[in-house]
């Protein structure tokens, strides 16, 4: 979110220290503040910037696209999450220290598929969201930001897992239940992601789920909601959406979206998109496509 270019942006903000652990790089910014100059935005990718300040900000402006979403004072502990898919731009009019994370898309994927919810899309955040477990852990790697060369790589990565299970449970839709009778077995839950997750494109009967699960459809259907907080069905559905957007961005035509994951036609997808999505899988594909050489939405 943050790039400075010119004299006096680098007079305002100061870059302190960076560290990367995998797909997540950890920025800590501070300044004085003052008027700034207009700054570039960052290149839209798929990354998302969660940023933590770490003081109360007597006044800043936060831009998403052309409007201004937020003219004033930031609480510390209160959080910023930007899409970089979407064009975001912070200024800060006074005295600031925050710390900025920026997580690539398929390393929230990648952990959601590994503890069996591969299904996720995005993270979604209200403005001014206080969030005391990121302020905490973003206070914890201070130390490591400071003396990165003394820092220990495994509690970075310990650090860094804790942040994208938040991030996943809280504002990700990543339902992840404290183990209990009732649940799925942890092999249990995995044949029954793997069985969902293989037959995309086929017309499944929760019979044969529970089957594969050695269970009865009954219990099956409880012991699943259970485990991820929904249906099989709408597991599924939420599933089936999520691959279709990749192959949107991929280029597919709509057609062959809905052949590969399991709609009925064109309209069947549209429909069931525009419920899970918020929006047609057209208009979704004109605002998050990315032109991977410029960094800029294709039209």
């Amino acid at each position: 979110m943050f790039k400075e270019t010119t004299k006096a942006a680098r007079k305002n903000v100061a870059q302190c220290a960076t560290l990367t652990v995998a797909a997540m790089t950890i920025t800590r910014f501070n300044g004085g503040g003052g008027e700034p100059p207009a700054l570039p935005v960052a290149k839209r990718a798929e990354v998302f910037d969660v940023i933590m300040h770490l003081k109360d900000v007597k006044s800043l402006r936060l831009w998403h696209g052309e409007s201004l979403v937020h003219d004033g004072g930031w609480a510390r502990g209160e959080l910023i999450i930007a899409d970089r898919r979407e064009q975001w731009r912070l200024e800060h009019l006074s005295a600031f220290d925050c710390l900025q994370f920026s997580i690539q898309m398929s390393a929230i994927r990648d952990f959601a598929a590994g503890v069996g919810r591969p299904q996720f899309t995005d993270l979604q955040c209200k403005l001014k969201t206080r969030d005391e477990v990121i302020l905490g852990l973003a206070q914890a790697l201070i130390p490591a930001l400071e003396q990165p060369r003394l820092s220990s790589p495994l509690f970075l990565e310990q650090i860094s897992l804790a942040i994208l299970t938040h991030l996943g449970q809280t504002y990700g839709g990543v339902h992840i239940p404290i183990r209990r009778k009732g649940a799925l077995a942890p092999w249990q839950e995995k044949r029954a992601t793997e069985f969902l997750s293989a037959h995309l494109g086929a017309q499944l009967s929760v019979t044969e789920l529970a089957q594969a699960c050695n269970l009865s459809r009954s219990y099956f259907i409880k012991a699943f909601k259970e485990t991820f907080g929904k249906t099989p069905y709408r597991w599924l559905t939420e599933y089936r959406v999520a691959q279709a957007k990749d192959l949107l961005i991929s280029g597919a035509s709509i057609a062959e979206v809905a052949n590969i994951c399991g709609f009925s036609d064109q309209s069947h997808l549209t429909r069931v998109f525009s419920e899970v999505a918020g929006e047609p899988p057209g208009n979704w594909r004109r605002y998050n496509r990315i032109d991977t050489r410029s960094g800029t939405a294709q039209p």
